[in-house]
């Protein structure tokens, strides 16, 4: 959580809603758009109304300003790996630069960044990293950060590098196929992980109670499947940091995976919510015939 918390969860979710949409909305859709109940959003309304947060059912100038301390800072992709499951088609291309239906797959998660006002980008990159320099021509902004360690340790070595800009801070796993780029947000309230509702999953996997991840596991059921792309609060960034740094230099460390520091192995310091999203917004391309069924061209 913020310190010095100055809205409510209430009435960030539907000041969040006012300022996405950008006009003004009846309680009606309101009630749709948040899941609160309308008396909840007639109260809430009424509240941001009388802090001058809202007028006619539109935010103002005053209610954007109040949303600022939870606007999204930067973005840090993790695009150091190999992606060998991907072969043949990374043996010359680093996995996120690779071509599906003619657009690269990094290009859509940079994309729907810019959209919701994220301009601050960074890009861990490793394998074949020289090839990430062509992403300057459309992408101006984007900064690199080297991993030296990528072949030698698994993506925690990407945090690692990138631990000291986790503070309000979307993490993406750069190699993800977005359709729906509406569900990268410019506010957040704390930090969070995509999640993709299941009945089964023999992925990676979150177990969660009352909205709030309690388990970080391969493989379950009425669940949520995780989508590497997370958020880190100004709190939890900076704790992550450390966190990562002691995890990482501990015996085995580099064997982890990322997420595993806040969510396994130092559980109790987070409180990490779960987004859910449909399985439609966004794939994971894990092996050469899902890359063949998604993209003919290759299929030869």
């Amino acid at each position: 959580m913020k310190n010095q918390q100055s809205l409510t969860r209430k009435q960030f979710d539907l000041l969040n809603a006012l300022a996405s949409e950008k006009k003004s909305l009846s309680q009606r859709r309101l009630e749709e758009v948040t899941g609160y109940s309308l008396g909840t959003v007639n109260k809430t309304i009424k509240e941001l109304t009388e802090k001058k947060l809202v007028e006619n059912s539109r935010i103002t100038e005053a209610g954007l300003e109040a949303l600022e301390p939870y606007r999204v800072k930067r973005a840090i992709f993790i695009a150091a790996g190999f992606g060998s499951r991907l072969i043949p088609v990374t043996l010359n291309t680093p996995k996120p630069l690779v071509r599906v239906n003619g657009k690269r797959i990094i290009d859509g998660l940079i994309d729907a960044c810019l959209e919701a006002g994220i301009e601050e980008i960074y890009i861990v990159r490793g394998y074949l990293a020289e090839q990430f320099d062509q992403l300057l021509y459309k992408y101006p902004m984007v900064k690199f950060l080297d991993n030296p360690y990528y072949n030698e340790a698994n993506n925690i070595s990407s945090a690692y590098i990138a631990r000291d800009l986790l503070a309000g801070a979307y993490v993406f796993e750069a190699d993800l196929l977005i359709s729906n780029p509406r569900i990268i947000k410019k506010y957040h309230y704390m930090s969070n992980y995509l999640g993709i509702p299941v009945e089964r999953t023999d992925d990676w996997c979150f177990t969660v109670e009352n909205g709030v991840i309690s388990e970080l596991k391969i493989g379950g059921t009425n669940c949520f499947q995780e989508v590497g792309i997370s958020y880190w609060d100004e709190e939890a960034g900076k704790k992550l940091a450390r966190h990562l740094a002691e995890a990482y230099q501990s015996p085995g460390g580099k064997e982890r995976y990322w997420d595993q520091v806040p969510l396994t192995i130092y559980p109790g310091e987070y409180r990490v919510e779960v987004r859910p999203c449909e399985a439609t917004d966004i794939v994971e391309i894990d092996t050469f015939k899902e890359l063949k069924a998604i993209d003919k061209s290759y299929d030869v």
